[in-house]
Formats: C-alpha cells, structure tokens, sequence
C-alpha cells in the first residue's frame, strides 16, 4: 500500500477529509470568490475580529447559524446573524 496524498473530492464531507485539507478548501474556496461579492480586506479584518470578542465563536464557527465565520465575513451579502447584528457598525 502506498502512502498517495488524499485527492480532494467534491462528493466528500469534511470528516472524510485529512484535517488541514478541509481548511485550504475552505481558504481557496474565499479566494475564488468573485470580487464583487466580496468585502475589502479592511472590512473582513474588522469583521474577524468583531467574531472573536463574541461568546459565540466556537472553533470557528458561529453558534448561532453554524457557519465558518471566516468564509461569512468575507462575502458582502452576508451578515452577523447575532441580533442585533455585530456587523452593523462595520458593513
């Protein structure tokens, strides 16, 4: 048996995948996004930060809606889903 490095597979989940495999996915996944739809590096820089002083980041995530923060805060249609919103000031 050969120690081949994993492909990535679109049709996998993310347990599926080696652990630091599913995180470039997820980083090449914000590159690739047209930049139309996304907000400036200022703007994803001041939204990271505004999740990490909240109670509901949890291993990246949102508590609240479940979603990678880091790929929420850098799409323009996107927001805090905390209510009220801790984007408001920042958007």
């Amino acid at each position: 048996m050969t120690n081949a490095p994993q492909r990535y597979c679109k049709k996998c989940l993310l347990r599926e995948m080696e652990e630091g495999e599913y995180f470039k996915n997820l980083y090449d996944y914000i590159q690739r996004l047209p930049a139309d739809d996304k907000v400036s590096e200022e703007l994803y820089e001041e939204r990271l930060n505004i999740c990490k002083d909240c109670d509901n980041l949890q291993n990246g995530m949102c508590r609240i809606c479940g979603c990678y923060v880091e790929l929420r805060a850098a799409m323009k249609v996107r927001s805090c889903p905390g209510l009220p919103s801790r984007w408001m000031k920042s958007s």
